[in-house]
């Protein structure tokens, strides 16, 4: 089911560029819309397994910081100021951690088509059919931008759950709240706790209503609401170009988060305590 979507997309795409007959073209549009479909549930099936696995590293960070600090009372406290910032740090995490990946696409494909333009520009036998584009160009600055780009939003992720862990933690020993207060590791619980609830909620909305503009922009152009180059077309059009990092970057790229908030709180569960 993962991967009848891609074939299907990579499909219509070689039909379009060997200038098959319109017929095929609906043929396999068809067929991708059923992708995008298949690609929405699976994507689901992985956040479920994320989801279990975060719960499961989730016990196993309460264990450890017990037997470490065994003054810990093994339960995460929302009642606490503390621990309820540190909640809402985990919350803030997931929609900036989305609002980067997406940012990112966006610039990517801005810097493709600045190369398209330029490569019309440089070389006129393109429009005209007497030379071919240097589609290397393309590969490489799409490429490229997939590392570059996710080089922040992983920082962020590693660096803010560090730095709410360390934090909270000097606060917790400099006022001497010892009895009364939320140590840095009963602060890192409920930041661990809100990110991977908002984390899930986040990537089941992101993989659907991705899935879900491609779809409409796809119907339309079957000829429903006026077709292609209508307003309503125009404006699925806008749709799916937010969709497809919805449903291809952010939302997949959150399946990842959910689990490495998990693995990095329980591997640096010693430095919070």
């Amino acid at each position: 089911m993962d991967t009848f979507g891609p074939i299907t997309d990579n499909a219509g795409g070689i039909v379009e560029m060997s200038q098959q007959p319109e017929e095929i073209r609906e043929r396999t549009d068809r067929l991708d819309s059923v992708g995008n479909t298949t690609k929405a549930l699976t994507k689901g099936y992985a956040v479920g397994s994320a989801a279990l696995a975060a719960f499961l590293l989730f016990g196993a960070y309460i264990d450890e910081v017990t037997n470490y600090m065994p003054s810990f009372k093994p339960i995460i406290n929302l009642n606490k100021p503390e621990v309820f910032v540190g909640a809402l740090l985990g919350s803030v995490l997931v929609y900036l951690f989305s609002s980067l990946a997406i940012k990112a696409v966006g610039k990517a494909a801005y810097a493709i088509i600045h190369n398209v333009r330029e490569q019309f520009k440089n070389n006129p036998g393109i429009m005209r059919g007497t030379s071919k584009p240097d589609y290397g160009q393309c590969v490489d600055i799409a490429t490229k931008a997939a590392l570059e780009k996710m080089v922040l939003p992983g920082l962020l992720v590693v660096g803010m759950t560090v730095g709410v862990g360390v934090i909270f933690k000097w606060i917790y020993y400099a006022g001497g709240q010892l009895e009364t207060g939320a140590s840095g590791a009963e602060v890192v619980g409920g930041f661990l706790m809100a990110g991977t609830i908002t984390g899930i909620l986040m990537a089941l909305f992101l993989n659907n209503a991705g899935g879900a503009w491609d779809n409409a922009k796809k119907y339309i152009e079957t000829g429903a609401f006026g077709g292609k180059r209508s307003d309503p077309h125009k404006a699925a059009v806008v749709g799916d170009t937010v969709g497809d990092p919805f449903k291809d970057t952010a939302g997949p790229s959150l399946h990842v988060l959910i689990k490495l908030l998990a693995t990095l709180t329980l591997v640096l569960a010693p430095l919070f305590i």
